[in-house]
This record gives structure tokens, C-alpha cells and sequence, in this order.
């Protein structure tokens, strides 16, 4: 039950047709959880014009129903067994087996193409390729990229996982009940589980930085980073959108980079993103503050989380 009712005006458009369809999707999801109004709309839907009309569907499906519903004499039932117990007759829909992938299609669904378009391969490409320039090509500033790429690689998931770029059913799941906040998260940690273990993965297998360059953090060391930069973005896309937002805090992130890289004095690029990545990486003072701010847009993401109902469903 909510404290906001669907209005008159609304309903009876609703039952006649004439209701815009994403407001008709809105109202829909809100009459699944409001019985007033459900009882208000189906009121409005027997006294229209086509009231007559779902009587007649209802007197037809309920007429099959009985026509095709077995007679008891016409079940079998096995002789009984001296000591033994009669169970009562199993019915047929309750012996089908369930189809096969039922539930991974369901899993693959919801994770979006995190799981089950081309995002996963360009996660894999970018850890390979880190691995080959660094083994194959020789680079000695490989890990300080690869730790500046790291944290923007959930932020390019989140905007590519939801959306009607997305999804071409984006409108209709955004505003089912498995939609809003819910579905985000959802694509959000497959996001989340695909990037960290592959890109952490490959930060540990690659060598370690020449001693006399700065040392890069550690491969783990973007994990906070990489968190806070997503939270930050799924808060901001209440407010103006996925793929809005994801640009936004991306852009930010390499702009924090960037600045120090072309005002700092020392000669070398790689030297400079190592010991800026140190400053914002290595020791606890960084990390609590990655931590601080993981958990503030944890909390506007719940105060926020009507707003994501209908995200980019207009």
C-alpha cells in the first residue's frame, strides 16, 4: 500500500486506452502493489464499454476450463497395498520438468550485457593487452596504466548495462517489478564481478616497475577507488542518467589525473602517474576516503531510490 492514489482522471483513460503507454506502465506497476486503486481500475474496466466484452472472455475461458477439466473416474488410481498408504494422485502440470536454463536465462537476463553481450570480451581484451605490452612490448609503465584504467572500467560498464542502448525492452522492464533500483544493482554487480577479478588478476601478473622509477601501488589498490567511482555514478544518474552520469565522473577521474601529469616539473610520464597514483592509492588515509565516499553515495542512493523507477524510461 502506497500514500499516493492514482487520480480519476487517470483511471478512467487507463480503462478506455487512452492513457499515454509509459504512463500506463507506471500506473500498472503501481496497481500491483496498491489494492485500492486495482480495485478502482477494475471497477472502471466492468462498468466501460468494454465491460461487456470481458464478461464474455471470462464465461469463455472459465466454459473451457470446466469442458477440459478430467472427470475424477477418468483419473487412474492404483490398487491399494495391504499396510501401505494411498497418496493422492499427482497431478500432470506438477510432474513437467522445469525447461532447461530456465533460471540462467533469468541470471543472464538480469546481469544485461555485463554477462551476455561484448562488454566481458573488452574487459578480457584490455587485461590481455596489459599483459602483452608489458611481457611482449617491454613497457615498464604498464602497471601505473593499467591501475589508471582500472577504476573507469565499472564506470563504462554501468552506462553500457543500462539503458534503452541496452536493452530494446528497456522501457518495459525499467517499469516492471524487477525494475527501478533493483535491476541496476543488479547489472551493476555483474558489472562489478566481471571487471574486478580480471583486471586484479592481471595487475598481479605483471612485473614489477623499474627500481628506479617511482613504485606503483599495489593491484588491489584501485578496488576502493574503482567502487566509489561507480557508486558515484549510479547516484548521479538518478539525476540525469546513466550514460550522463558515467561521463561525468569518467571525465572527472582523468581530469584529476591529467592536471598534475601536465603541471608537474619532473621529466616522465610514467614517473609523474606512478606518484600520482601513489598519492591517491597507497596508505590508509586514501583509502578511508575512498571508503567514506563509497558509503555516502551508498546512503543518496537509498534516500534516492524512487527516482530510479522510471530511469530513462521517457
Amino acid at each position: 500500500m502506497t500514500g499516493w492514489h492514482a487520480s480519476d482522471d487517470v483511471v478512467a483513460r487507463y480503462s478506455d486506452g487512452s492513457l499515454p503507454e509509459t504512463d500506463a506502465w507506471s500506473l500498472e506497476k503501481h496497481l500491483e502493489g496498491c489494492g485500492t486503486c486495482a480495485a478502482r481500475v477494475s471497477r472502471a474496466a466492468r462498468e466501460g464499454a468494454a465491460g461487456v466484452v470481458l464478461a464474455e472472455v471470462r464465461d469463455a475461458v472459465l466454459a473451457a476450463v470446466v469442458e477440459s477439466a478430467p472427470s475424477p473416474a477418468a483419473v487412474p488410481i492404483a490398487p491399494p497395498v495391504l499396510g501401505v498408504p494411498t497418496a493422492p494422485p499427482v497431478a500432470a502440470a506438477s510432474r513437467r520438468p522445469r525447461a532447461v536454463g530456465g533460471r540462467l536465462g533469468r541470471i543472464l537476463w538480469a546481469a544485461g550485457p555485463a554477462l551476455r553481450g561484448a562488454w566481458a570480451g573488452a574487459v578480457a581484451l584490455v587485461a590481455v593487452g596489459a599483459l602483452a605490452l608489458a611481457y611482449g612490448g617491454g613497457f615498464d609503465g604498464t602497471r601505473p596504466l593499467l591501475l589508471a584504467v582500472a577504476p573507469l572500467v565499472p564506470v563504462a560498464g554501468v552506462a553500457l548495462s543500462y539503458g534503452r542502448h541496452a536493452d530494446p525492452l528497456h522501457e518495459i522492464v525499467a517499469t516492471s517489478p524487477s525494475g527501478g533500483l533493483r535491476l541496476v544493482l543488479m547489472r551493476t554487480a555483474a558489472v562489478l564481478a566481471v571487471s574486478v577479478p580480471l583486471l586484479t588478476v592481471a595487475g598481479l601478473l605483471l612485473p614489477a616497475t623499474d627500481p628506479r622509477l617511482p613504485q606503483a601501488p599495489a593491484a588491489a589498490a584501485w578496488l576502493l577507488p574503482g567502487l566509489a567511482l561507480t557508486l558515484a555514478t549510479l547516484a548521479l544518474s538518478g539525476y540525469v542518467g546513466c550514460r550522463t552520469a558515467s561521463t561525468v565522473i569518467g571525465g572527472g577521474w582523468l581530469l584529476a589525473l591529467a592536471a598534475p601529469l601536465l603541471t608537474a616539473p619532473d621529466p616522465g610520464l610514467t614517473a609523474r602517474l606512478a606518484r600520482q597514483l601513489s598519492l591517491y592509492f597507497t596508505g590508509a588515509s586514501p583509502q578511508w576516503g575512498w571508503a567514506a565516499a563509497s558509503a555516502l553515495c551508498a546512503l543518496l542512493l537509498a534516500a534516492r531510490r524512487s527516482a530510479y523507477d522510471r530511469l530513462e524510461t521517457m
